[in-house]
């Protein structure tokens, strides 16, 4: 990744690989505007790495690739996707009902979330470093920073409750102690708690109180206890096809409206992460999709796309979280046109939940 003459490029040293054992080295020599690289078949990302700063030591990451058509993604780029064909042996067809192929990738899914907040986990307690040290500038970009992690994971947030605890009771609902907006109404017994918490004291008081490292705190117990919880979750098909049309509609109802991030107004990097979790939930789900309905496999495809090519427009490698700040101002004139690209994808993936059950 290099910046020439001031645009900012991803390449790779060769436009094929062959199949098996695969060590991606990914280097940012001098490009500001790229900080994240992502390796993905079939809407499914297979690889990644995040948080390439300019003249940071090569990173890298293994993965074993099947034969066919991949796609490197540079978010931010001058060449966002660039082909890579990996040689040799294809990626056999799905084999088996469509039944069996989807409880394959409801597997795939869960190691996903797992992965998700494990890495929420680590992206919290850097936060919390930042506000137990009363650095307010360096907790704003940690803030930003762990943030996508819960956004692409809370695809089931009736599955992350303590045991012990009825999901409406928000003691141990840890979606709530976690996630809990200023909009929501507060449970006088448990308090605010949480995220936002800590963001309404950053970004409107520009300050650390002893009761945001409080908060900071009770943050890194809660999402401990997450780790716990997400690790035995089990889905069914249709948990990953109702979860994943409930992220979009999450982003039309409270990160398009500015509703999410009311104090920061980083709502597009949580719209960012929605959206992943959501593709994700999907890309688990297409195989079997494919055998059902070819046709909205391919409109899925598209809708995917256009909504991460729209979100590309915001990109601020200067901003926190990477995306452009959600003001007001920029919501007045850009909120409908958002909602347009994203409307019809949530009317897709708003059929897959029935025709997975027919299937079944």
């Amino acid at each position: 990744m290099a910046n020439e003459a001031g645009k900012d490029t991803c390449t790779l040293d060769t436009p094929s690989v062959a199949a098996g054992p695969v060590t991606f080295k990914v280097t940012n020599s001098s490009a500001p505007g790229i900080t994240e690289m992502e390796l993905i078949k079939d809407q499914r990302i297979v690889g990644e790495k995040e948080n390439l700063a300019p003249g940071l030591d090569p990173v890298s990451f293994t993965v074993t690739l099947d034969g066919g058509p991949y796609k490197v993604y540079c978010p931010g780029a001058g060449n966002e996707y660039t082909d890579l064909t990996v040689t040799g042996q294809a990626a056999a067809t799905p084999a088996g009902s469509v039944q069996t192929i989807m409880s394959d990738g409801t597997k795939s899914y869960s190691a996903y979330i797992v992965d998700q907040v494990n890495q929420l986990n680590a992206g919290v307690k850097a936060l919390d470093a930042a506000v137990q040290s009363g650095n307010v500038e360096q907790a704003k970009v940690e803030y930003a920073k762990a943030r996508p992690f819960y956004e692409r994971s809370e695809s089931n947030v009736d599955g992350f409750v303590l045991p012990g605890f009825a999901v409406d009771d928000n003691a141990g609902n840890l979606d709530y102690l976690i996630d809990m907006r200023e909009s929501t109404p507060v449970d006088a017994k448990v308090g605010w708690k949480g995220f936002h918490a800590i963001e309404r004291d950053l970004w409107q008081g520009n300050t650390i109180s002893p009761t945001t490292k409080a908060y900071s705190t009770e943050l890194v117990g809660n999402v401990g206890k997450l780790v716990g919880v997400v690790g035995p979750l089990q889905y069914k098909p249709e948990d990953l096809a109702n979860g994943a049309a409930d992220l979009i509609e999450e982003v039309q109802n409270t990160k398009i409206t500015g509703e999410e991030e009311a104090f920061s107004h980083i709502d597009l990097v949580d719209f960012a992460g929605n959206v992943e979790g959501a593709q994700q939930a999907y890309a688990a789900l297409r195989p079997g999709l494919q055998k059902i309905d070819a046709n909205l496999v391919t409109q899925l495809d598209q809708q995917f796309q256009a909504v991460l090519t729209a979100l590309d427009g915001y990109r601020d490698p200067a901003a926190p979280g990477g995306y452009q700040v959600w003001t007001p101002q920029l919501r007045a004139g850009d909120a409908a046109k958002l909602t347009a690209v994203i409307q019809p994808l949530h009317q897709s993936l708003a059929t897959v939940a029935q025709k997975v059950v027919a299937a079944n």
